[in-house]
């Protein structure tokens, strides 16, 4: 039967983070000739993609990278460190992606990042919120590419493990490949090798989160003119991408790909492409999974977790599939959860077929 296991032997835990050794040198840039780490990624996504989803991502793809949602800095240099940075090791590769401006501050959370065995650090400046832009971080620093820079410089000198950056194509309407090249070129003379492309522009005013998402139009093209220009560092294609086909395709082209909403709303897509990326590996069939997530939702409701939350990334397993939609409201409605509790997985599993 497989397992996940939540606690491995030698894991640090969230009250014993040893610095990594040689964490105080810089590191030299990123290779991108490296292999390919970055092959198949899972997004950044708000409200989404906590430690109990990345777990339940883990469990569908042994293969994946996984990214925290967007911290800042400032929830991490004032707020309860442990409860936005805490993670199960089982999750690992993971990656912390920050969210902020402050080269020195940024370079604070990098170190409790890499101290508490985060495998990369990603710094955002891709979201396009109007409450992101008033701390002038994500999106918005598209326009102060030096800046940036500067806060890429900090955050490698201050951690060994590798330092990404997530960015659109441009601002507003202005669709200019210019633009990006000279982003990208300035930012990878600061060290950065590897770009994680939203392949479309950010509009930072007018626009929603979600027609941000959606709206402007995207324009592969010009990430691969990236990986053209660039051919030392690794560019990483996100946006979009909803179909198994698609994403090998783009896996071949670029260095790898970032699913969003396709993971959180399909989520059996992560363990199709882990298959096809390991042809003729062992791979836990779907009742397996199920009962190494309720096996995980126990141990996390008996400290205290609420259902609700980590039921969250599970909802949109069975889309697709006949009950899908009885899937969703059992897991979604709050008397069962609270009334049944992790068993309640089961009979909503028995409950579909």
């Amino acid at each position: 039967m497989f397992r996940m296991s939540h606690s491995l032997p030698g894991s640090p835990r969230p009250g014993d983070r040893p610095v990594r050794p040689g964490s105080m040198s810089r590191p030299a840039p990123q290779s991108a000739s490296e292999p390919r780490p970055w092959r198949l990624c899972v997004a950044p996504m708000i409200d989404v993609t906590d430690r109990h989803c990345r777990y339940f991502h883990r469990l569908l793809s042994p293969r994946a990278r996984l990214y925290t949602e967007m911290i800042t800095t400032g929830a991490l240099l004032h707020g309860d460190v442990g409860r936005h940075l805490d993670f199960d090791p089982a999750e690992h590769p993971v990656a912390l992606q920050l969210g902020g401006s402050e080269p020195d501050a940024l370079a604070q959370c990098a170190r409790l990042g890499e101290r508490w065995g985060y495998d990369e650090i990603n710094l955002n400046c891709g979201c396009p919120s109007e409450r992101v832009q008033r701390g002038a971080f994500g999106a918005c620093l598209m326009a102060e590419p030096h800046l940036v820079a500067d806060c890429v410089r900090a955050l490698r000198d201050a951690v060994s493990v590798p330092v990404t950056v997530k960015h659109r194509l441009g601002l507003d309407y202005d669709e200019s490949y210019d633009f990006v090249r000279d982003f990208v070129g300035i930012l990878f003379e600061a060290g950065c090798r590897v770009f994680i492309v939203h392949a479309r522009n950010a509009v930072l005013k007018g626009l929603s989160p979600k027609d941000n998402r959606e709206k402007p139009p995207l324009r592969y093209a010009d990430a691969v003119r990236l990986k053209q220009d660039f051919p030392d560092a690794a560019f990483v294609l996100n946006g979009g991408l909803a179909e198994v086909g698609t994403c090998l395709e783009w896996m071949e082209r670029l260095d790898g790909v970032m699913l969003g909403r396709a993971a959180w709303h399909h989520p059996d897509i992560l363990a199709e492409l882990d298959r096809r990326m390991a042809p003729g590996a062992a791979f836990p069939d779907p009742e397996a999974v199920l009962d190494a997530w309720v096996d995980y939702v126990a141990a996390q409701h008996a400290r205290g977790v609420p259902m609700h939350i980590m039921m969250r990334g599970v909802l949109g397993w069975r889309t697709g599939r006949p009950g899908a939609r009885q899937w969703r409201r059992m897991l979604s409605d709050p008397a069962l959860l609270r009334a049944e509790g992790p068993a309640l997985l089961r009979r909503a599993w028995q409950a579909v077929g």
